[in-house]
Formats: structure tokens, C-alpha cells, sequence
């Protein structure tokens, strides 16, 4: 079944207000099993607001509008819908009672122009009737059309309890079953999850789509048939497809985080971890630290900035800072070994590089990054190249330090060898 929805008010078309009723609609009429068909934005106008109405009601099942059916003089949305689809306004008793009750409540505005709340298009169902802003429902052409108050708290509430609950008795036979998720994946360019995915053959019922979100790309699944028990099996085979062919770069679904994956696999593995940071300032901490109950598995964190910090916090020897520089392989591993050390932790996370937009060289560019690794078996590091501003060389640098971890306890996890490059 395909849904449009229009939203009105020049106060979302000149960006004074963000239009978030859209996306709440489109969200809640997705996960019911809903096809959004097009979503648009317009103008007090009631030539547009016409013109959008018909040719909506042209092309999809049902329609839902948001916004102008206050009593102000840019409130237009019933005086074009009476135009567009030829249906005289009349007074609505239902609304005109309503405003009788809310007298008391109303200080602003004269009865009369309350009234014009009341004044709906012929055939017109009142959604709430004991509300002012009731919002209402017209049958045009064998096709539901809603219109919703644009306040967001109002049409929340109306789309919630009455608009999705008629939605499901209508052509029940247009309803489709729908599963999806979204997988987040990292350490993975958009263009390689692409080739990827494009070696899949995936039936008409499954779609996919990509969406870069800085600093990870997110792979949305969605199928949908009319058969639940088909679309649950389609889900399933087509997400153990996709995990196949993309492996450890999809580190979570849907609403998960790289620093809560990770704290989940340190309380699994019963490990602590402790964190060295220079060039990321306490990123990674707050990161760990955002998640609730990291005190089980965090024991905390050294931001080592100036060299004197390292060799006093971390007991790293001055010669070797003086010999490899603080951006080195060498200071890296130490700076592991030494906050693993200090804090009697089971793993050490160190990074150490420059994210400009000064301080680089010809051998040591802006974006040359350092990783160290320190555990009970090895330690090892990782050099990375990023590119990018400050904001994102320390984003990548906290990501890729975290997704290490993840990636080693996968592997202690799953007792299989650590191969390091």
C-alpha cells in the first residue's frame, strides 16, 4: 500500500522550523508495513496545496497531510482542499461543541475566528472530536485521506490512535509483512560493501540501500511480502547472505554503537580495559564511558599528552621518546604496556598521531595515526593514514582503536589465532 505525505506551513518551506513530522509519519507508517511513495514539503498556498493533493490522490493508496487547519489567516489547508476536490466547507458540529468546552482554556482569540476551525470539507470524519485540533479523514476516489494538525505533538498522537489503526482495515490485501534492520559497518569503503552486496542475488521482495554516516556506512535491509511467514524467511537467508560476504566489518545492527559492542565482548571475555590517549584528548574515553555500566569492564584512562606525561604516568623511557618521536610505532606499543601496566588491566588501548591541521612532516604527514595493543599473550601496533579534518582524524582514530579491540576479542572469542599485520 503507498502512502504520500504532504506538509504545510511556510514556516518549514523558509527552514524557521524543522520539519519533523514527516519523518516521525514516515517512520511509523514504514515499520507498519507501509510504502512511502513520496514525501513533500509546501508553502501556505492553496494553489499548491491543490495541486499536491490531486496529484497524490493520483498515484497513491492513501494520502496524510500535516499542517494549516488552525484559525489564523495562513491556516489554508481546508479552503484548498474544498477547491481541489470540489467539496463545500460546512460548519462540523462535533468541532463547534469542542470549542464551546475549551472556552475557558482559549484567551487569544475571538469565538468567531475559532469557529473556523470548524469549517471542514463535505464528508469530512472527525479523528478526535473532543479536541480543538481534531484533525479529520475524506474518502476521495476510493482513497483515505488524513490531515493532521502540523503542532508535532498533536499529530503524533492523532497518527498514533486513529490514523494507523485505520490504515490497517483498509485494503487489507494491499498490506505487506515487512522486515528490515540496519547493519553497521566499519573499516569497509562504500564502494567495496557495494561490489559486495552486488554479488548477491536477491529477489524483487528485498531491498537494499546504502548511507554513509560519518565515520561508518550503514546497509539498510527492508523485505516485504504479503505473507509474514515469507518475509520472515527472506529476512533471515538475506541477512545471513549479507554477513557472509561483509564478515567482521559489520560490527552492530540497528541502534547499536561501536563503544557498546565492545563493552558487551569485554564483559563476555571478563576482560578490563584501560586506554592511553594523545592525539584524541579523552575521546575514547568519554566514548567507553558514554555507555552505562562501562565501570564493570573500563577501568579508566591516561590523556598523555605533552611527552613529560608519558614518561611520568606511563613510564616510558625519555630516550625512546627522543629517538622515535611521540608519533612512532615504538612510543605507541609503549604507551600501551604502560597503562596496561599502571592500571593492572587485562588490555591496553594506546594511540598516539597528529590530526593537524599543523604539526605534520614529510615523513610524518597530517593523519599518520598510531594503535598500540597490549595484552597477556603480545602486543602489537597498527599504523593508519587518515585523511580529513581534525574532528575526523580524531572520530576515525577513536572508532579504529575501539574496532581493534572488537576485532581481538571476536577472535579470543571465538578462540581463533590473532594474525596481525
Amino acid at each position: 500500500m503507498k502512502v504520500e505525505i504532504i506538509a504545510i506551513g511556510d514556516e518549514l518551506t523558509s527552514g524557521r522550523i524543522l520539519n519533523t513530522t514527516s519523518g516521525f509519519a514516515a517512520r511509523n507508517l514504514f515499520e507498519a508495513g507501509y510504502e512511502i511513495y513520496a514525501m513533500h514539503t509546501i508553502g501556505d498556498s492553496p494553489g499548491l496545496i491543490g495541486e499536491a493533493l490531486k496529484r497524490a490522490i493520483g498515484r497513491v493508496d492513501a494520502v496524510i497531510v500535516t499542517g494549516g487547519l488552525g484559525y489564523t489567516d495562513d491556516d489554508l489547508t481546508n479552503e484548498a482542499v474544498s477547491k481541489a476536490l470540489n467539496r463545500p466547507t460546512i460548519p462540523n458540529l462535533e468541532i463547534l461543541s469542542s470549542i464551546r468546552e475549551h472556552l475557558d482554556e482559549i484567551t487569544n482569540a475571538p469565538v468567531g475566528e475559532l469557529e473556523k476551525l470548524a469549517l471542514l470539507p463535505k464528508g469530512a470524519q472527525v479523528l478526535s472530536p473532543h479536541s480543538l485540533m481534531a484533525g479529520y479523514q475524506l474518502i476521495h476516489e476510493d482513497r483515505p485521506i488524513f490531515f493532521l494538525p502540523g503542532v508535532p505533538n498533536q499529530m503524533k498522537q492523532l497518527l498514533v490512535e486513529h490514523v494507523l489503526p485505520t490504515l490497517s482495515t483498509w485494503h487489507k490485501d494491499h498490506h505487506l509483512s515487512t522486515y528490515q534492520t540496519i547493519f553497521r559497518i566499519f573499516n569497509l569503503p562504500e564502494i567495496e560493501v557495494n561490489r559486495r552486496i552486488s554479488s548477491l542475488d536477491f529477489p524483487p521482495d528485498v531491498h537494499i540501500g546504502y548511507y554513509p554516516v560519518f565515520p561508518e556506512v550503514h546497509l539498510s535491509l527492508i523485505v516485504r511480502n504479503k505473507k509474514t511467514n515469507n518475509a520472515k524467511k527472506l529476512f533471515r537467508s538475506s541477512s545471513r547472505a549479507i554477513c557472509t560476504v561483509l564478515g567482521d566489518a559489520i560490527y552492530g545492527q540497528d541502534r547499536d554503537s561501536m563503544e557498546r559492542v565492545v563493552g558487551y565482548l569485554l564483559k563476555k571475555n571478563n576482560f578490563q580495559l584501560a586506554v592511553a590517549e594523545s592525539c584524541t584528548g579523552g575521546l575514547i574515553c568519554k566514548k567507553l564511558t558514554d555507555a552505562p555500566g562501562s565501570s564493570s569492564y573500563f577501568l579508566g584512562g591516561v590523556v598523555s599528552y605533552a611527552n613529560s606525561l608519558k614518561s611520568g604516568y606511563l613510564d616510558i623511557p625519555t630516550k625512546l621518546l627522543n629517538e622515535y618521536g611521540a608519533v612512532s610505532r615504538e612510543v605507541a606499543e609503549a604507551m600501551a604496556v604502560g597503562v596496561k601496566k599502571t592500571s593492572c588491566s587485562d588490555i591496553g588501548l594506546a594511540v598516539t598521531g597528529i590530526a593537524g591541521p599543523e604539526g605534520g612532516t614529510e615523513q610524518k604527514p597530517v593523519g599518520t595515526i598510531y594503535i598500540g595493543i597490549a595484552t597477556a599473550e603480545e602486543n602489537w601496533v597498527t599504523k593508519f593514514r587518515f585523511s580529513g579534518d581534525r574532528w575526523q582524524i580524531r572520530n576515525l582514530t577513536a572508532q579504529s582503536g575501539l574496532d581493534l579491540i572488537r576485532k581481538y576479542l571476536l577472535q579470543q572469542d571465538s578462540g581463533k589465532q590473532q594474525t596481525h599485520f
